[in-house]
């Protein structure tokens, strides 16, 4: 049973119509509301939160080594640091090493006064580097002057603006990494909740539909394909109404407050994050669209959707764990280009930096060519199920 199209209407008319109806609808909705205030409130307590710790209780360890003791003082007192120092002492250079390397030190110094040795994991803090260079350039001024009786004024002051701390490094990581990995997670669990709903609401409005009979009217003047067409895509921009609004009010907020001190790399993930849900949206809302025609009760529907639901919590927690440990590894790469996953481990590679341009064009054309296949299967299963009542029909019916 298959309408035809309205007088003096194409198929993009008849989908934007049902998809300005859907769109229309969903806004004013009160889950719609209170899912986007919800998530910007969690949002805007994360970043807060990250905000009070960094700038209220951050405290930096110092470990100092031999003579490097003598400074303790004058570190721990130093004026010009926005946040506390704490000086241990270390006997072991080889543990201390191990100690900055898995952070339980932030900075070791060694050597004597007049000549320290700074080791860090990644950059030093430029304020405490300061600190350090006038604690050197004290020590030398003071050798100078119980050393030499007549002094060249110009010479002490050569020498002296030239003594510096000799810094290290354990290795040359990003020094934004910390900040690139928090923006990869935070976008990976919006994409995932933005998915899941999303999606969810598709399948919900299909079976709604069914129920109440609703779907038999609209068929008598639409096809089942413009139908299902424009359905997908008024959801669709409902969802990315509410993911653009989250990420720029979260987004803006953590800018503000000094959270984020990478702006460009802040928006650039936020832009990919857009295209990603796009691109993931169409490839679950088709999947989902077609599992809850297969249905003709609410009750039914979480069944039904519980083989798409896991493969989307199963790319949630692999999101966290290659994104954590190695993205740029082999498992990350093949995961990231599986079109199930993509949209998920994608986006989050490429907010640090942990992918080659020609990987993202390789996940892209996977999932398009994917969305595709699945939207002509998925448009064949609506198509004869949507129509049903009863008992849940099996896939393999519908295609027969």
């Amino acid at each position: 049973m298959a309408g035809s199209l309205p007088p003096g209407q194409g198929p993009g008319d008849v989908i934007a119509l049902v998809a300005r109806r859907e769109l229309r609808t969903r806004l004013r909705t009160r889950s719609f509301v209170i899912s986007t205030a919800v998530s910007l409130i969690v949002l805007a307590g994360f970043v807060l939160a990250q905000s009070t710790v960094f700038d209220g209780d951050r405290i930096t360890t110092v470990g100092l080594n031999g003579q490097a003791n003598a400074i303790a003082d004058a570190v721990t007192d130093a004026a010009g640091l926005d946040y506390q120092v704490r000086t241990v002492e270390v006997t072991d250079l080889t543990q201390a090493r191990d100690q900055v390397a898995d952070g339980s030190l932030d900075v070791l110094v060694s050597g004597a006064p007049a000549e320290l040795t700074v080791l860090t994991r990644g950059d030093l803090d430029p304020d405490l580097h300061n600190v350090l260079n006038g604690i050197v350039q004290r020590q030398v001024l003071a050798g100078l002057l119980a050393s030499v009786e007549d002094l060249d004024a110009n010479a002490v002051l050569g020498t002296v603006s030239g003594s510096h701390v000799r810094v290290s490094t354990l290795d040359t990581d990003d020094p934004n990494h910390d900040q690139r990995l928090a923006l990869a997670l935070v976008m990976v669990a919006l994409l995932y909740v933005s998915l899941l709903l999303h999606g969810s609401m598709v399948a919900q409005g299909v079976v709604e539909e069914k129920s109440s009979r609703v779907v038999e009217l609209l068929l008598a003047t639409v096809r089942p394909w413009h139908l299902l067409s424009g359905k997908v895509v008024g959801l669709g921009l409902v969802g990315l109404i509410q993911l653009a609004t989250v990420g720029l009010v979260g987004l803006a907020l953590a800018l503000l407050t000094g959270v984020l001190t990478i702006p460009g790399a802040a928006a650039g993930t936020l832009a990919w994050g857009v295209l990603w849900y796009l691109l993931g949206y169409l490839l679950y809302a088709t999947v989902f669209a077609t599992a809850g025609s297969l249905v003709s009760r609410q009750e039914d529907v979480q069944a039904v959707l519980m083989p798409v639901t896991a493969v989307l919590v199963a790319a949630f927690v692999l999101g966290f764990a290659v994104l954590s440990g190695n993205p740029a590894g082999p498992t990350a790469t093949v995961l990231s280009l599986l079109p199930p996953l993509s949209p998920i481990l994608m986006p989050g590679r490429i907010a640090l930096a942990a992918v080659p341009l020609w990987q993202v064009g390789l996940a892209v054309l996977f999932t398009v060519v994917a969305v595709v296949a699945l939207a002509r299967l998925g448009g064949v299963v609506y198509r004869n199920a949507v129509l049903h009542t009863g008992p849940r029909l099996r896939l393999r019916d519908t295609l027969r």
